[in-house]
């Protein structure tokens, strides 16, 4: 549970970054950046694998490089889920969920496989 928190933060975290560097995404008040990290982190745990099992084909293709617009679509379902997250359209989405997934990718270097906060080399 402590995991999916602070990967929920860490997630909470990309969106602000998000919302700060692309033009097209906004949130409201800083209640719904942390819900709509939390529903992030439920849409990527539920609804991500099967987009990624259904669209194998185009990732293979791609090498790998359809997954940012797997990405961009959570964050659209995510937005249009939450009252208060908008996002103008999918070229927005696409530079918000590089964002968002460089950040869980930099966060997950200091949460490890259990959930907690590690030091680098330990």
């Amino acid at each position: 549970m402590v995991g999916f928190i602070l990967r929920a933060l860490v997630a909470a975290l990309g969106l602000w970054l998000a919302t700060e560097l692309v033009d097209g995404i906004s949130i409201d008040t800083p209640t719904t950046l942390i819900i709509a990290g939390v529903l992030l982190g439920i849409v990527n745990a539920i609804v991500r694998p099967v987009a990624v099992v259904l669209t194998f084909p185009f990732l293979i293709v791609t090498l790998g490089l359809f997954l940012l617009v797997v990405n961009a679509a959570m964050l659209g379902l995510v937005a249009a889920l939450l009252d208060g997250f908008r996002i103008a359209g999918f070229w927005t989405a696409l530079w918000a969920a590089l964002i968002v997934s460089i950040t869980s990718w930099v966060g997950s270097w200091f949460i490890g496989s259990k959930g907690r906060i590690e030091a680098a080399g330990s």
